[in-house]
């Protein structure tokens, strides 16, 4: 029996140390997580969240500021309302990325699990995965090279007081070698342009404009 007994204690006390990552929870002030430390949930009102070269943390959440992780971060989601999200090479994002006034970068051998979601704001990826879609109103979108989305995009229809400001149609860029399994859905006029050698499901809602080379017509 005693062999038997001590398989629970023996696994406790060989559990990773992320169960121990201790929650950081403000209402004013920005949080900084050091590059290679581990944290729990991070979470403030009015302050800024950086999360340092290969940390680890839970899910990130502010309102009034940006997101910042750093190259080779595991997070959570990362969600604000007033401030953008920018992402470094070679991170993992377990959840969506999500604001509603500012753009979303994510860089190179980015892998984010869940959707991808904002309002105002550009949105741009460099060979990065996305598991869910891709959700926005006004703003470009860039799907860069190498690029794997696995849902689909959707540009919803803006309000009638944004159409009344005349600010010009968003500009959406499929490039080289980029893949979007699911259908283009958009609600709103836009400017599509597919590279040659990207592969998109269905489009609904405006007309590709195909092109060679690294960049897409002025």
């Amino acid at each position: 029996m005693r062999p038997v007994l001590a398989l629970p204690l023996a696994l406790a006390l060989s559990a990773p140390a992320a169960f121990a990552a201790q929650d950081i929870d403000k209402v004013n002030g920005s949080i900084t997580v050091d590059a290679g430390q581990q944290a729990g949930s991070l979470e403030t009102v009015n302050g800024s969240i950086r999360i340092g070269s290969g940390a680890r943390t839970g899910d990130a959440e502010t309102v009034n500021g940006s997101i910042t992780a750093g190259d080779n971060v595991q997070a959570g989601g990362l969600e604000t309302v007033n401030g953008s999200i920018r992402v470094g090479e070679k991170s993992r994002l377990d959840g969506k990325l999500e604001t509603v006034n500012g753009g979303v970068f994510v860089d190179r051998n980015g892998d984010v699990r869940g959707s991808i979601e904002t309002v105002n704001g550009a949105i741009g990826l460099v060979d990065t995965d996305v598991g869910g879609d891709i959700s926005t109103v006004n703003g470009d979108l860039t799907v860069g090279v190498d690029s794997h989305v696995k849902g689909r995009i959707h540009y919803t229809k803006p309000s009638q007081s944004w159409f009344s400001m005349n600010k010009r149609d968003p500009k959406v860029i499929i490039g080289p070698n980029a893949v979007v399994d699911g259908p283009l859905v958009f609600e709103r006029k836009v400017t599509l342009y597919v590279h040659n050698t990207a592969k998109t499901g269905a489009i609904t809602g405006a007309t590709a404009v195909r092109y060679d080379g690294a960049l897409p017509p002025e």
